[in-house]
């Protein structure tokens, strides 16, 4: 699956003004774009899920153009087939797990989710370990299972590509490394490529084939992290390696990575 992005987006306040000019394709089913805060990781993924317009450029994934200022196209959010999960995860909290998931799939009109869309909540009940929380609410819930609710109403449209802004900047340490396995597998169950933003080189090591690095509203260098010196030739992922890329370190002096923490949901 390929994205193409390349925008331009000024934005304006008070005296200040943030100039986004970004270049990159991404290939690869697992893509993260890594930057400190005030890079535009936000507006460049927030462009693609069409929730931001950008000032000129163009942008198209799995070969479908979703912007271009110079053809005026601009397809609404609601018609490109991308699933954006909010850092927040953004669940309402007058709604239950089953409402919330179901909620795309609900028409204004209907008061009750149709049994076909029931039918549908109820697998990703049991694939996301909810069962039991349908009819729960937002604030009765823990880190972990607001998340797993996120994704299930990101993912029961079978969207084509899944955008997430900072997934794990809202949960306790002691959960992160439990989520990205977990958001590991149900990537790959579901067969969706993915467009993680982070400021996290943990989650570069563990989420990233692709990597774009960000600063200052422009992309400094692409790196493919699939093969040597970044994984070894069975897969496995050299922590320091990648460490050392992100923070322009000598791989000798980056600390070894600790043995992951086992977390309670």
């Amino acid at each position: 699956m390929r994205i193409e992005v390349d925008i331009r987006k000024t934005l304006r306040s008070n005296k200040r003004e943030f100039s986004l000019d970004v270049q990159f394709t991404c290939e690869d089913d697992k893509n993260v774009v890594f930057g400190p805060s005030g890079a535009g990781k936000s507006i460049t993924l927030r462009a693609i899920a069409g929730l931001e317009t950008p000032d000129s450029g163009r942008i198209a994934v799995a070969g479908k153009v979703l912007f271009d200022s110079s053809l005026g196209i601009n397809v609404p959010a609601r018609e490109r087939s991308v699933a954006y999960l909010f850092q927040d995860y953004a669940l309402f909290p007058h709604l239950t797990v089953v409402d919330n998931i179901g909620f795309g799939l609900k028409q204004w009109w209907q008061r009750r989710l149709p049994p076909e869309v029931m039918r549908r909540v109820d697998e990703l009940l049991e694939l996301f370990e909810l069962r039991g929380l349908g009819r729960a609410y937002p604030w009765e819930l823990s880190g972990g299972q607001r998340q797993r609710v996120a994704l299930a109403r990101a993912l029961i449209q079978h969207p084509e590509v899944l955008l997430l802004d900072e997934p794990f900047a809202a949960l306790d340490p002691l959960l992160r490394e439990r989520m990205r396995e977990e958001l590991l597998k149900t990537r790959s169950l579901f067969n969706v490529p993915m467009l993680v933003i982070t400021h996290d080189p943990d989650d570069v090591a563990l989420l990233a084939e692709s990597l774009v690095v960000l600063d200052h509203g422009k992309v400094g260098q692409t790196v493919d992290l699939k093969g040597a010196p970044y994984r070894d030739e069975q897969g496995r992922v050299n922590d320091r390696t990648i460490h050392a890329l992100l923070t322009a370190e000598s791989p000798d002096k980056v600390p070894p990575a600790r043995p992951p923490i086992r977390a309670v949901k």
